[in-house]
């Protein structure tokens, strides 16, 4: 699974570990996150400003 993060605060959203607190559970994909979210740390950011990050990904 991927991870994906906020440049602005660097807010961490793991597919693996889901985001419980915003509802998303374990395992969810960050596609099916709604486009209209925003960084629960920062809520400067919206999901399509988060970077792609983790295993076989550029860093």
């Amino acid at each position: 699974m991927t991870a994906y993060r906020c440049p602005g605060c660097d807010y961490t959203y793991d597919e693996a570990k889901g985001a419980p607190r915003e509802g998303f559970r374990p395992g969810t994909p960050f596609s099916d996150i709604p486009d209209d979210w925003c960084c629960p740390d920062c809520a400067v950011r919206e999901k399509a400003d988060f970077e792609e990050f983790g295993i076989g990904v550029s860093q």
